[in-house]
């Protein structure tokens, strides 16, 4: 995505006098952007940027903001500022989490952890699909570059812990390949391993029984298509969801495929399912290592994958953490308790996840 251009803050004296060794900046808000768009609604934005640079202090007088304190922080606050003008002028609003995560992605760039030449507001106005009033986007840098993957090659994996959008977004590309015909069809599959569970307690027929291992599949597609076409493209075949084991002995040709929950497949599942790639397909799978279901101690066919297949041209494995995580913020905190508790278990016992 080519980056707007956009003018620099312009850097003017102020009534804020900086003490020796502090730095100044100051911006000019266009009038074309309302106060309330920058600072945010009871100047929401604004402490949200209080709070994440406390070793500066900010001032706001009509459409003029400064800023002084440290270097390194006046820097990132600058920084800040042009960025979020440059997401304003597309239209686009800024939101608490928006800035939490562009100030996040800034301070990781100064501190070299940074290492690609994105900017917030690439990330933040890159549009995935939009559909009945509202857009699908990556939220942070890791699923914009698992997003630019999945362009780029025809299989990928997303590999992450719950919350970091990994399926959510694989099916927005498929819905998106779908509608711009760079597919014929959208094949959604996961495997029906019982996550505590038995399928055969469960009532009802075969399909009643496998149905609930399948929704999380038709409710994403609900966000992203008129609810009233899933049927009529469903029953044409042009969108099919289906059990992992319904794809044995098929060739996908023409067809964007997604295999969610892989960490509950086998190794045989992840070779019958990989090998199943035909002409002019594109394959993205997604799970997350650290919830396997798989009985009796079965090795998990994701997390053997990555050592078979690691270093293949035309194969990319995209891994998001928890601070990929765009659900509630606690949510993101349970992963890293976990798998806190995970390494310290594997430490003391030599116990190793499968």
């Amino acid at each position: 995505m080519r980056r707007p251009q956009c003018r620099p803050m312009t850097q003017t004296s102020t009534v804020h006098i900086p003490a020796p060794g502090q730095a100044r900046a100051h911006f000019t808000v266009p009038a074309t952007h309302p106060m309330v768009m920058v600072l945010g609604s009871g100047d929401a934005l604004l402490r949200v940027i209080e709070k994440a640079f406390p070793k500066a202090d900010i001032h706001v007088r009509g459409n003029q903001v400064s800023a002084i304190g440290e270097a390194a922080e006046v820097a990132l606050i600058q920084r800040l500022f042009d960025e979020m003008m440059l997401v304003l002028r597309t239209g686009q609003p800024m939101t608490e989490d928006a800035v939490e995560r562009s100030i996040a992605m800034l301070k990781a760039s100064a501190n070299g952890n940074g290492d690609g030449p994105e900017t917030p507001a690439e990330v933040l106005t890159q549009n995935i699909l939009s559909s009945r009033g509202r857009t699908i986007r990556p939220k942070t840098l890791n699923q914009k570059r698992y997003v630019d993957a999945i362009d780029k090659n025809t299989i990928v994996f997303g590999i992450g812990p719950a919350g970091t959008g990994k399926t959510y977004l694989a099916m927005a590309k498929a819905v998106q390949a779908l509608q711009s015909k760079q597919v014929s069809r959208i094949i959604l599959t996961r495997p029906a391993v019982e996550a505590g569970e038995r399928l055969g307690f469960l009532p009802g027929t075969l399909f009643d029984k496998i149905d609930p291992y399948l929704r999380p599949l038709y409710d994403a597609l609900h966000d992203m298509l008129d609810p009233d076409s899933i049927p009529r493209l469903m029953a044409a075949g042009t969108i099919e969801v289906a059990p992992l084991a319904y794809m044995r002995g098929r060739t996908l040709n023409d067809a964007f495929v997604v295999l969610d929950e892989a960490q509950n497949t086998t190794t045989e599942q992840m070779k019958m399912f990989l090998t199943r790639l035909g002409f002019d397909s594109k394959i993205v799978i997604t799970g997350d290592i650290t919830q396997i279901d798989l009985p009796g101690g079965a090795k998990s066919g994701l997390r053997q994958v990555q050592e078979i297949l690691d270093g293949v041209p035309d194969i990319h494995f995209s891994r998001l953490t928890s601070d990929d995580v765009v659900r509630h913020k606690l949510v993101g905190r349970i992963v890293d308790a976990y798998e806190k508790y995970d390494d310290g278990r594997q430490a003391a016992t030599g116990y190793q996840r499968k």
